[in-house]
Parts: C-alpha cells; structure tokens; sequence
C-alpha cells in the first residue's frame, strides 16, 4: 500500500494547509485539509482509517505528539482537499486544538482537521494511514487512542507519507 498527496511537493506540505493559508476555523486554526489518495491497498479491506500527526512537537508540548487530524469509516481511495469539512460519511476524532496548549478549543470544532502551525522551527509532519479488514465503530470524538484500540487485531497494511512545514 503507498499513499500520495498533491499537497505535498518535493517532501513540502503546501502553504495553504497550514498557518500560511487562507482557511481558518473561527479560532484560527487551519481548516483546509491535505488531500491524499491510496494506492495498491490489500485485498480485504473493508475502510481505512488515518492519523496526522507532529512528533516534532513533543519538546514545545513538554512530552505529546500534536494530533492535527484522525478519521475512520473511510471507504474510497480518494479523500479530496477539505474532505475533512465537505466529506460526512468520515467520523473524525478530536485534534490536539481541544487541549490547554492548543487553546481548549470546543470539541465540536476539535472533531475536524486542525493544521499545520509549526511554532519554533520546520517540523516534520507524519499521515499514517491503515487499511482494515472491518469498519470500525467509533462516533466523531473520539480520542486517538480509541482509534489505536479499534484497530488492534484489523491493521491490514499501513503507510506512513511524510512533509515538511515551516514556521
């Protein structure tokens, strides 16, 4: 299974997927989320389920990783730009916005992609993406870890594509 995005160039997350765009939630937050296609998934896979997340983000949180986006329920191979917004059939789960250092953003707003905002320095972005036998049973906000759980015993294939994004 491999995994490609138009919104990543040359190992570059595009600007207008994070802080540099022009699409915001109305606390701020980049709304505009990545498009990505899957390719090549195994055969028997049921849905798919995702995972955005900054690891380079552990020293400014003082020991997490940053969750910028997770979504399950994910039946077709393409998820356009803003699927995140326009896409229904996705349950999502909360983003690290919700947290004290992301501002305690609502979980209503939380349950969305929440984008790239590199405070200190580039960070290094990491899409896993996981191909399941089943279609897990989640409802929009979930925790990440509720998803990780889910999947125990389903995980197909996975694929990790990685980007930059500059502060």
């Amino acid at each position: 299974m491999r995994v490609i995005s138009k919104g990543i160039v040359d190992g570059v997350i595009l600007d207008r997927y994070g802080k540099r765009g022009t699409q915001f939630n109305e606390n701020g937050v980049p709304s505009l989320s990545i498009p990505i296609e899957i390719l090549d998934a195994p055969e028997g896979t049921v849905s798919f389920a995702l995972v955005l997340e900054d690891k380079d983000a552990i020293p400014v949180t003082k020991g997490f990783s940053w969750i910028h986006w997770s979504a399950c329920g994910i039946t077709k191979t393409v998820l356009e730009e803003n699927a995140s917004r326009k896409d229904k059939d996705l349950v999502q789960g909360l983003n690290s916005w919700t947290s004290i250092q992301g501002g305690n953003q609502s979980e209503a707003l939380s349950c969305y992609y929440g984008g790239m905002g590199a405070p200190d320095r580039p960070h290094i972005y990491e899409l896993h993406v996981y191909a399941l036998d089943y279609l897990p049973v989640l409802q929009n906000g979930y925790y990440v870890n509720e998803l990780y759980h889910a999947m125990q015993g389903h995980i197909l294939d996975s694929y990790t594509l990685k980007g930059r994004y500059d502060n």
